[in-house]
């Protein structure tokens, strides 16, 4: 079953330009009355694909929050490249999924393309962590590096992530630092470890989140615009990641943040501009599987 795009009249010329939209793929939420709306966060009201893409045009930045396991989140994104790139110049795409390490082998297989070549294992020619599901981020991927804007690398490298272990740096900003953003990020990170992290290493673990929120922050900075981030949900957050790090920075203008979010899953106007739900993925008892293991 294909979204439906309903259209004004005044954006049926804009509708007929667009790409198809993808069928859903996730298997959970399909008979939710909330499946497939679009909603201006701030307005409260419910948008069409085509008027979404109307909105997020015009942002040099913009955030977009993906579950990492939902298939139709991968594929809507690619959608919205598509789309995005009918109404805008060429800017620049980024990938948490990437680290620096990886932005020569990037550049290379990009160098190649332009000689009409693609290299014979892709996944291999990029140093592809297998922590990323292949499967999910390939084509994205394939269609990110056939465009003539540059693919960048938004993430930190391992041995940065050693030495934010060893010391803890300072984070220079008010917005990112303050007490109640730190406090809602180190629950996130204590939940998601089920609470069994040690206290001893929360802070780094914390350190580590914001840090890797800065580094995307900074590398959005330095991009061409207009640029656009993809990210876990938690990253792209306004009231927690790295909106909090472009308000550091003195660059908080101009940014749009799109989540994309199962059918029941709270997002509010506080985390971001927009809301697209999609399907769900089953969900699954990490916890329960985790003690399982332990004992």
């Amino acid at each position: 079953m294909r979204f439906l795009l309903l259209c004004c009249l005044g954006l049926l010329a804009a509708c007929h330009s667009l790409p198809p939209l993808p069928a859903w793929q996730s298997p959970e939420g399909r008979e939710q009355a909330q499946l497939g709306q679009i909603v201006d966060l701030r307005s409260g009201a419910r948008l069409s694909p085509a008027q979404l893409v109307e909105r997020l045009a015009p942002a040099p930045r913009l955030l977009i929050g993906e579950q990492h396991d939902n298939p139709d989140h991968h594929a809507l994104q690619q959608w919205l490249l598509q789309a995005l790139a009918t109404r805008r110049p060429p800017g620049a795409l980024l990938l948490e999924m990437l680290e620096p390490a990886q932005q020569p082998r990037v550049d290379r297989v990009r160098a190649q393309l332009a000689r009409d070549q693609w290299p014979v294992e892709l996944p291999q020619a990029l140093a592809w962590s297998k922590g990323w599901d292949w499967a999910l981020y390939g084509p994205l991927v394939r269609q990110a590096l056939a465009r003539p804007e540059p693919l960048l690398a938004a993430n930190l490298d391992r041995d940065e992530i050693a030495r934010i272990y060893r010391a803890v740096p300072t984070l220079p900003g008010p917005a990112a630092t303050a007490p109640a953003v730190r406090e809602k990020l180190r629950r996130q990170i204590d939940e998601s470890h089920c609470g069994q992290l040690p206290a001893s290493q929360l802070p780094a673990m914390l350190a580590v989140q914001q840090q890797r929120d800065r580094r995307m922050a900074e590398r959005l900075l330095a991009a061409p615009a207009p640029a656009v981030l993809l990210a876990g949900g938690f990253h792209v957050r306004r009231d927690l990641g790295v909106p909090l790090h472009l308000a550091d920075l003195g660059a908080a203008a101009g940014l749009q943040v799109l989540q994309l979010a199962e059918v029941g899953a709270p997002v509010n106007a506080a985390q971001a501009d927009f809301v697209w739900y999609t399907p769900a993925q089953p969900q699954q008892d990490h916890c329960a599987a985790l003690g399982q293991r332990a004992r």
